[in-house]
């Protein structure tokens, strides 16, 4: 069962501005991961189930982050139906992030109060996921889009929350343009959590890349 609210969940997403993205079958390594995060200054993490058995290492992060990290909200991206979605809340996931917008997804988390993030591409499907009861919608692929189609969006839809995933780093000028366009929060993946941190453990880097680049979300908004 989630412990954070749909509200409270959108709350520290605006409030970050930042939610790492990552995945990896090595629980240890997950763990260290997450901490590193954690360190940094991050808040929320989205863990992107895209391998066998990819439940069974979230629910062991989801215990370490609660047991460990206090006030550290853990999500679920990549979910494509909603016995996907129940089985991750069930497993104590707070937010459930999809590539596409999926109605079925939709009825799942609201009957639990929990948010969902779908995947959109035009102004229809976010109008359609606000409808639903989409607190913030995510921009995917973002960089197919960029920030002026965020500015576009804004402009006959000012109360629309977007989260942009995919062509975001960890740089002020790339970061400058997202939020100077009027995203709400960014999801951030292999950009921030890249392979040769993970190949090197270098969680001292990651840690230290999480606070940099949350420092210039924090200058930029």
């Amino acid at each position: 069962m989630a412990q954070y609210s749909r509200i409270e969940v959108a709350t520290v997403m605006k409030e970050t501005g930042m939610v790492p993205l990552f995945y990896n079958s090595d629980i240890a390594l997950g763990k260290e991961v997450l901490k590193a995060c954690y360190d940094g200054g991050a808040r929320l993490l989205e863990f992107t189930a895209r391998g066998d058995f990819a439940h069974e290492v979230f629910a062991e992060l989801t215990k370490y982050a609660i047991k460990e990290l206090p006030g550290m909200i853990m999500g679920v991206g990549s979910i494509t139906d909603a016995a996907a979605a129940s089985l991750y809340m069930s497993l104590g996931a707070n937010f459930i992030v999809t590539p596409v917008l999926r109605e079925d997804i939709a009825i799942v988390c609201n009957r639990r109060k929990v948010l969902w993030s779908p995947g959109c591409g035009s102004l229809t499907e976010i109008a359609r996921a606000e409808e639903l009861g989409c607190e913030i919608v995510k921009l995917f692929p973002g960089d197919l889009y960029g920030p002026n189609f965020v500015k576009g969006i804004k402009g006959p839809s000012p109360w629309t929350s977007i989260m942009p995933t995919g062509g975001v780093s960890p740089d002020k000028e790339n970061l400058s343009g997202w939020f100077n366009a009027g995203v709400t929060c960014v999801g951030m993946g292999s950009k921030l959590i890249s392979k040769e941190i993970l190949q090197n453990k270098d969680y001292a880097k990651l840690t230290k890349d999480v606070k940099a680049a949350l420092d210039i979300i924090k200058a930029v908004k």
